[in-house]
């Protein structure tokens, strides 16, 4: 039983409740552009997830129905208690290879980019995993797991994971020798030396201690979040192709036909001796370390927080009916995800093209409520298309009020700096 849809609600409870100990704490652990670029990447990861999910659960039953040893009952305790710990054994090494194997980084490094760490940093997810992670479960299938049994498992190891991913919890005794707490996991999202690639378990920390990845929260050493290659940016869609994009380029670089092959699944940070003399990496300083940011007004975050909730809706609506629509249909509801979630990423960065994009968008969305009806993700009735046209209308009223200010600051600004400059030249010429 896939458990993960009927938690959301109380992840963004929880998400709530993390942001009112922040303000009575006095501590600023989220920025709206970092969250909801996380919730962004975790939401095209979900309806990336609709499209993908049948190559790993497709795998592992033939492999359950063909190539499995035993039979084990789903109806014995001991079986769900076995299937528990076994996939988090699995899950172990799928985590540590996809920190230390070029490829596997490329679609894991999702998760670690964010330069924050809260609740919604656990949402954030790689939209690519579904390529290679099935492998790692295979085993469970050889020695008899149940695929019922399994599903349920894996969602109960990724609900585990939600509550670790926050800076409010401190050291928790003689749980931190046996189970991920969140200052176990506060170390695996730091880029500091110290704490590079440790505790890569799921529920247990004890593999990590068994297998010599176990590294302690030290207070002499204050965690920094984020990855050692900065994304840089708020897209989702590029926070998903960033470090294959990086993979590419040395591929073609590289005079070697074997380094092009090979480099996608070397150790990750390892490149071609001839990329890496020709196209150095500056190391990253973290003395030097500062946040990525961009200025945006509140008016401009609000209306982009708005426009998120509707696609975290869509995002719930599809995951409901993903098991009753046709694939084409949950293919539309993907591309209006992605395409949606894009501009949204564009609008964060204060990019001249976002505007012209949030039309586009806008336009766009008359011709896909009607091929959504057309495909049956939903009767289109009368009422859904005033709906539409209320929020299309909204929408650029929204994006008209936040030019509009956006162009007052500016003037404001730019008259303000002569006076300033003025100022300064007297201040200059009579200390």
């Amino acid at each position: 039983m896939d458990l993960i849809l009927l938690a959301v609600p109380f992840f963004f409870v929880l998400i709530a409740v993390e942001l009112v100990a922040d303000r009575l704490r006095g501590q600023r652990n989220y920025r709206l552009a970092d969250s909801i670029n996380s919730l962004s990447t975790g939401a095209l990861s979900t309806s990336t997830g609709l499209l993908t999910k049948g190559v790993g659960l497709v795998s592992y039953a033939l492999v359950w129905e063909h190539l499995a040893l035993l039979r084990l009952p789903d109806s014995a305790v001991w079986v769900w208690l076995l299937a528990f710990v076994l996939y988090d054994f699995c899950y172990y090494w799928l985590h540590r290879l996809g920190h230390e194997r070029n490829v596997l980084w490329a679609a894991h490094s999702v998760h670690h980019q964010s330069e924050e760490y809260n609740l919604t940093t656990a949402l954030r997810q790689t939209s690519s995993g579904f390529l290679f992670s099935w492998i790692f479960y295979l085993p469970l299938a050889l020695v008899g797991v149940p695929p019922l049994v399994f599903v349920t498992v894996a969602s109960l190891n990724l609900l585990y994971q939600f509550w670790v991913h926050t800076r409010h919890v401190p050291k928790l005794g003689w749980l931190e020798w046996v189970l991920i707490t969140p200052s176990n996991h506060r170390v695996h999202h730091a880029q500091n030396p110290l704490y590079l690639d440790r505790n890569y378990g799921g529920v247990f920390i004890l593999w990590d201690r068994l297998f010599g990845t176990f590294q302690k929260e030290d207070p002499r050493e204050p965690v920094v979040f984020g990855v050692t290659t900065p994304l840089a940016s708020w897209n989702p869609l590029w926070a998903n192709l960033q470090f294959y994009a990086q993979l590419w380029r040395d591929a073609r670089r590289t005079r070697s036909l074997w380094d092009k092959l090979r480099i996608w699944f070397m150790p990750t940070g390892w490149r071609p001796a001839d990329v890496a003399l020709g196209y150095p990496q500056a190391k990253a300083d973290l003395a030097q370390f500062r946040k990525f940011e961009i200025p945006l007004g509140r008016a401009q975050q609000l209306c982009v927080a708005l426009q998120f909730a509707v696609y975290a809706g869509l995002g719930s609506y599809l995951m409901e009916v993903a098991d009753r629509v046709p694939p084409v249909a949950l293919v539309l509801g993907w591309t209006l995800m992605a395409f949606g979630l894009f501009v949204l990423g564009m609008a964060l960065e204060n990019r001249p093209r976002a505007a012209r994009l949030e039309l586009l968008r806008l336009v766009s969305n008359g011709p896909a409520l009607y091929l959504g009806g057309a495909l049956g993700l939903g009767t289109v009735t009368p009422l859904a298309w005033l709906l539409l046209g209320l929020y299309s209308l909204l929408s650029l009223w929204g994006l008209a009020f936040c030019r509009r200010l956006a162009l007052r600051t500016q003037v404001a600004e730019t008259s303000a700096q002569p006076e300033q400059s003025a100022q300064h030249q007297q201040a200059t010429e009579h200390p």
